[in-house]
């Protein structure tokens, strides 16, 4: 794996440096007043820069109309399961990262964090899930804390990855159609609560179906706007899905992105009906492009495969 960073700005590298500087930290601190042995010895055995900003192809433009940044994406690997439950571990760290970027300006590039085992990562070279192919094709190791090589990635038969993805395709697309659906019925209602929160399932299973398909890998998360980062990283079109540049549309994908908790849990969650129709429509051409890209995906599996697409 690489180690260099050769290719990317003098400002940036500092960057990535101030990131692994608060990475640490903050895990130190997590885990500095341990009393059950596991948690004592916990540690990170990797950082890995995968994404646009290894391969080359980053955007960082958030003055043009579009306001569209690149985030770094970065793999942590961890030396216990249990390290990478994020609700304990790193909500403290994406805190203090999301405040250097928005308050304090010392840091200038959003980030994202993953986080597994080697053995998670072993285990998806080993079933050929794409995702882990791409990381231990492209990455670039920031930190390592030993030499231990990720293992050879073992790439699905085109039979088989015509096969997993067609599965994923055919769960999450009319599972995500069936909660839009049920979005238009609440809204109808006046259910502004319900329907908020069924666009977000919708929003959700799209994100999700999308990055099963084209990479045979999801985070575990019901956050959309790290969803949203994800697949955006797939495919242009589906950053055009959501506009940026007004302070309007952001605040309206921050209620649809609230409304997983709060729409159902919280008496003073708050959403028009106006906006709901707003929502509605995003999430509609949402999942057009998502069934673009799907289709596209499927076509070039099943040439792969030699086999015909259905009718």
């Amino acid at each position: 794996m690489r180690t260099d960073l050769d290719h990317l700005p003098a400002n940036k590298q500092r960057e990535l440096e101030r990131v692994k500087q608060i990475i640490f930290e903050e895990f130190a601190d997590s885990i500095a007043l341990a009393t059950m042995s596991w948690k004592k010895k916990g540690r990170i055995d990797k950082i890995i820069l995968y994404g646009s900003y290894a391969r080359g192809g980053w955007v960082d433009e958030p003055h043009t109309a579009k306001g569209y940044r690149s985030d770094f994406d970065l793999l942590i690997i961890v030396s216990d399961k249990r390290l990478t439950d994020k609700v304990e571990f790193w909500p403290k760290i994406e805190d203090r990262l999301n405040r250097e970027l928005l308050i304090d300006k010392t840091l200038h590039t959003p980030v994202n964090l993953i986080i597994h085992t080697m053995s998670e990562v072993n285990d998806g070279l080993a079933h050929g899930r794409y995702f882990f192919m791409d990381v231990a094709k492209d990455g670039i190791a920031l930190y390592e804390f030993d030499n231990k090589e990720l293992h050879k990635p073992k790439p699905k038969t085109p039979d088989q990855a015509l096969d997993m993805a067609q599965e994923y395709f055919d769960s999450f697309f009319p599972a995500a159609m069936q909660s839009f659906e049920g979005a238009h019925f609440h809204i109808g209602k006046g259910y502004v609560k319900k329907a908020a929160f069924d666009l977000h399932q919708t929003t959700e299973q799209l994100y999700h179906c999308v990055l099963l398909v084209c990479t045979f890998y999801t985070p575990h998360v019901h956050n959309l706007a790290f969803l949203r980062t994800q697949a955006e990283r797939l495919d242009m079109r589906l950053v055009d899905v959501w506009p940026r540049e007004l302070k309007a549309d952001r605040r309206h994908f921050e209620k649809l992105k609230e409304a997983y908790v709060k729409a159902r849990y919280s008496k003073h969650y708050r959403i028009a009906e106006e906006e709901l129709r707003w929502l509605g429509d995003r999430v509609e051409e949402l999942g057009r492009v998502v069934h673009a890209i799907c289709s596209e995906r499927l076509d070039q599996l099943h040439r792969a495969a030699g086999r015909l697409p259905p009718e």
